[in-house]
């Protein structure tokens, strides 16, 4: 991942963008002049125009997964676009989405190995794309403009990845993501604590949980037995800065494993506090959130995608916004999550991490090369990327302006808060991936309760990554 710039964005009208280019033209152009049967343009001056029977093209049937799935809050525009672009085009997609999780990277990692990849994958540009860009089995953004000059040609070239394997950009991006501060404020009314602003450090973040602590309220809802990830990777933050947050520490000793040890220590010291749930050691993540949402905890941090969760659990029907309870929702908001050192409060983890990949196989199938190319444009049009960006971020080189009154009202907060952000971040942890983070994330219950120091955790951690 790279640093992002933050769109703020309009959902605009689905329609197909139109693209020409000087040697081949983008499968949505219908412009094109007539042929003649040598395959040459038809003569318009005076002579008689003879045009080829026209053929009615084949419908195409494109194997497509991303992880627009459960309770993405993208998931219902997905399916939308895929339905209006299968009506526009004739063709149709053959869907295999799901939420991404260690068990789906296993999936995909085992489709590109046994051939079975989809012929379009929405997906990770980092470290989950590098077995199938080493195996050459997705083609590059260039490599394509050399057929289709202008794909992706909608985008800031600045503002997408590159592969961490060759520097090539393969992924063309919809939306991109954040990860903030969530806040219940019925909580925080009953503690006498005020909603935390961009200013926010980690010293007043301690003393508004002991607030919270002693009027009856857990003041951290999360799972350190199941996901530590968030506390893990913003307490390490803490210690570093925008600048070096995404550097693997050469070893435990040095200053950046220092800065490892210290912000795993934090994460101890919130435990050692009482600061997390009781059960946090055994709950699941999906039981802090619920604890969240039922007034019984203040402060979750989570990812953009959140937003779509908390909304649902405002709703009697989670897959209807109908039935929205807009006062319950108005109770929360997100915020900055609480600074110190050199880092900000306004230094979020985020940036542009997914996007659509045309693999070599759809690439080398002259049936469905150009559909391929069709559906990825239309995915990632002006019009549709709009959709799906919202309230997070997108690499479009115009953003429409914001009508707030198409979005809910965590919606809007999302925005006035994205406002204040001085920087993006990648997550390092998306860097430091598999066995590597076992000792810190699956063994977080031994750290905090002192059966294992986080610096033997953070060693075991890195020499297992310089291994590899």
């Amino acid at each position: 991942m790279k640093k992002r710039t933050m769109a703020l964005l309009l959902a605009g009208a689905m329609t197909t963008t139109v693209f020409t280019g000087c040697s081949k033209q983008s499968t949505t152009d219908t412009t094109a002049a007539p042929k003649t049967e040598a395959g040459t343009e038809a003569k318009t001056e005076g002579e008689a125009k003879t045009e080829a029977p026209t053929e009615a093209k084949k419908a195409v049937a494109l194997n497509v997964m991303t992880t627009f799935a459960g309770e993405d809050g993208n998931a219902p525009n997905y399916q939308k676009a895929v339905k209006d672009w299968e009506a526009s085009t004739g063709n149709t997609v053959n869907d295999s989405s799901a939420v991404s999780d260690e068990t789906v990277k296993a999936r995909v990692a085992s489709d590109f190995q046994m051939g079975s990849e989809p012929d379009v994958l929405f997906w990770f540009n980092g470290a989950d794309a590098n077995s199938f860009i080493e195996a050459g089995k997705v083609m590059s953004i260039d490599d394509i403009r050399k057929e289709y000059p202008e794909y992706a040609s909608n985008m800031n070239d600045d503002l997408i990845a590159a592969s961490l394997v060759d520097g090539k950009k393969y992924a063309v991006p919809v939306n991109g993501f954040w990860e903030a501060m969530f806040v219940n404020t019925t909580v925080l009314e009953a503690a006498g604590v005020a909603v935390p602003g961009p200013d926010y450090t980690w010293d007043q973040f301690l003393a508004d949980c002991e607030k919270i602590k002693e009027a009856g309220y857990s003041p951290i809802a999360a799972a350190l037995g199941n996901i530590p990830h968030y506390w893990w990777e913003y307490t390490i933050f803490n210690h570093n800065t925008p600048a070096n947050h995404c550097d693997i520490p050469e070893t435990v000793e040095d200053t950046q494993g220092q800065s490892w040890v210290a912000g795993i220590n934090d994460v101890k010291d919130l435990y050692e506090k009482e600061y997390f749930p009781k059960n946090t050691l055994s709950a699941t993540d999906d039981d802090t959130f619920l604890a969240f949402t039922e007034d019984k905890a203040a402060f979750l941090i989570d990812g953009s995608w959140k937003v779509g969760g908390i909304a649902g659990a405002c709703q009697s029907d989670p897959n209807d916004p109908a039935t929205m309870d807009t006062e319950k929702l108005d109770k929360f908001t997100v915020t900055y999550v609480p600074g110190k050192g050199d880092r900000k409060a306004t230094d979020l983890i985020g940036g542009l991490s997914m996007g659509y990949y045309i693999t070599k196989k759809a690439w080398d199938d002259p049936e469905k090369r150009d559909v391929a190319v069709n559906f990825v444009e239309y995915m990632t049009s002006n019009e549709i990327v709009p959709i799906f960006a919202q309230h997070t971020a997108s690499a479009l080189k115009e953003a429409p302006a914001v009508d707030q009154s198409q979005f809910n009202s965590l919606q809007v907060k999302a925005m006035d808060m994205m406002s204040g952000v001085t920087s993006l971040t990648p997550a390092v942890q998306d860097i430091f991936q598999g066995e590597c983070r076992t000792s810190t994330f699956d063994g977080m219950p031994q750290i905090v309760t002192g059966k294992v120091t986080a610096e033997d955790a953070v060693k075991e951690g890195l020499e297992i990554y310089h291994a590899n």
